[in-house]
């Protein structure tokens, strides 16, 4: 009995010594000014000035209607810079998976809109990425750039 209180005791420690990797992949998240589609175009506008490729817009609430479904105004736009993203899949190419850089723009419960996206920093922390931290610097300020002018009242 006594080795099962303590095999129980060391596996509920080893779990939860491993959550706080799992609760660290949080977004970045900013309230916007205006509508979905509106942060969305702004955004996109912001991202084709810069010469940064957009890839897709995924709407996730046309898919859940098309499903039979509701979902609050929810979309994803995806972009990315090959010059930026190139050296870190070099890097590591397992961050593949999270490049191209994502955007997540929503509406929540009560009407308000907002701007999420992950910090490059934890992907660099995810995929162990050594060597590239002015990369890793450029991508954090041009993210919170575009964002914060793509959600600003003007």
């Amino acid at each position: 009995m006594r080795a099962l209180i303590a095999t129980t005791f060391l596996v509920s420690v080893l779990l939860s010594a491993q959550t706080p990797a799992l609760a660290k992949d949080a977004l970045i998240v900013k309230e916007s000014k205006h509508p979905v589609t509106m942060t969305l175009n702004r955004l996109e506008k912001i991202l084709l000035s810069k010469g940064i490729k957009i890839m897709g817009r995924v709407n996730h609430a046309a898919g859940a209607k098309a499903a039979g479904m509701t979902l609050p105004e929810t979309e994803v736009i995806i972009f990315g810079n090959p010059k930026l993203g190139t050296p870190l899949i070099q890097a590591s190419p397992q961050i593949a998976i999270d490049l191209p850089m994502k955007i997540l723009v929503w509406k929540d419960a009560n009407g308000k809109v907002f701007l999420g996206y992950s910090d490059p920093d934890d992907l660099k922390e995810k995929y162990e990425v050594e060597g590239k931290d002015e990369i890793f610097a450029t991508m954090s300020k041009a993210l919170d750039a575009f964002t914060t002018a793509a959600a600003a009242e003007k």
